[in-house]
């Protein structure tokens, strides 16, 4: 097995990354997590509505 330099691992690393792209997993989690913190901030904040009766 031949051992390769580091600065060989990073460059091939950096690489394939520019190549792939950041990916359809991704978009969906920023997606959930951002409709995720709405959905919570309603549901905390729509407890601290007065009611005038």
């Amino acid at each position: 097995m031949d051992h390769t330099p580091a600065a060989a691992w990073l460059a091939e690393a950096a690489n394939a990354a520019g190549q792939q792209g950041a990916g359809n997993l991704l978009r969906v989690v920023l997606v959930v997590m951002v409709l995720g913190c709405a959905l919570t901030a309603w549901f905390l904040l729509r407890g601290y509505k007065q009611k005038d009766d």
